[in-house]
């Protein structure tokens, strides 16, 4: 264990060799930010505002605050570095916007299960619902995820202030990655190496397993339904939850690919890649909803009712 006596702030990266295209980039990216903030507080309003959506919808809450702290980790280092060239960022406010990234990643991962759970409760045993699932379950539920991707991220980015940092102190993007970190450190960074890859594979990849398993168990139950309208309407109750899993673990994969295989790939693929995984879903997951979900989409017209009513 070394104890980090540099203070020496990390300098953070825009996109290399698209300088003169910054402010251009910036744009597109202030409009992604407006557009996820705008999506999802709009989901949140309505879920709070509507006493009907309450219970259905508490975990599509849960997942769009996530969305929106996600965007709020991300933005301002982001917007500073294409729009002032603030490139440089304390340590310690690194080491905090690592481990807020890298938990909520995993928390939007837990979401999505519990999210299938709910799915499952409903199709599988829909009289016991709301037995099941109370509001104190479900509060708990939301817990038990927040906890356990807090403690699961904890231990190496408390590694990362004992550190000592003898390198470049030159990130490669525009926020604070463990992945980017790590590289500058002069230590034996093996932990910070494989458990990583331990909490990848025990969490998010389980987590998708489970839900593979879930939906397995689902569709077996629908398939036994009589009625084609009746199995129908089963299943497109779980149509947007089904578009969500898919966003996010298909921009995870990709992600994936790219780091592991594409090591000859321009730097600003890798760069644009990152962008991808932290912002598309986000930005679709309202969409998706607000698109199949027939509870939301009367929520926002007579959400828009009301103002042109005002108005």
């Amino acid at each position: 264990m070394w104890l980090n006596a540099t203070v020496s702030p990390f300098v953070l990266t825009g996109f290399p060799g698209m300088e003169k295209a910054h402010h251009w980039i910036s744009i597109a990216l202030l409009v992604v930010y407006i557009s996820v903030l705008f999506g999802n507080g709009t989901l949140l309003f309505l879920i709070k505002d509507d006493h009907n959506l309450h219970e259905p919808m508490y975990f599509l809450a849960m997942l769009a605050s996530t969305d929106v702290g996600v965007t709020l980790t991300t933005m301002p280092t982001v917007l500073g570095v294409l729009w002032f060239n603030q490139r440089e960022i304390g340590q310690e406010a690194c080491f905090s916007q690592a481990y807020f990234i890298h938990t909520l990643s995993i928390v939007e991962s837990g979401i999505l299960l519990a999210m299938a759970y709910d799915r499952f409760v409903a199709i599988c045993n829909p009289l016991r619902y709301t037995s099941i699932l109370t509001n104190t379950r479900v509060m708990k539920i939301g817990m038990a995820v927040l906890t356990r991707a807090s403690l699961s991220i904890m231990p190496i980015i408390i590694r990362l202030h004992w550190f000592p940092y003898c390198q470049s102190h030159i990130l490669s993007h525009a926020f604070c990655l463990h992945q980017d970190i790590i590289k500058l450190a002069c230590a034996d960074i093996t932990f910070n190496r494989l458990y990583p890859v331990v909490v990848v594979f025990a969490m998010v990849l389980l987590d998708f397993l489970v839900i593979s398993f879930s939906y397995i168990l689902i569709l077996k139950t629908v398939m036994g339904i009589a009625s084609g309208v009746e199995r129908a309407k089963a299943l497109n109750t779980c149509v947007s939850h089904i578009c969500c899993i898919l966003v996010f673990y298909v921009t995870v994969v990709g992600l994936t690919f790219i780091h592991r295989f594409g090591k000859h790939a321009p730097r600003v693929v890798h760069i644009t890649m990152s962008y991808v995984y932290f912002l598309f879903p986000p930005f679709m997951n309202p969409v998706i909803y607000s698109i199949k979900t027939k509870q939301i989409q009367n929520g926002i017209i007579r959400l828009f009712s009301l103002h042109h009513t005002r108005a």
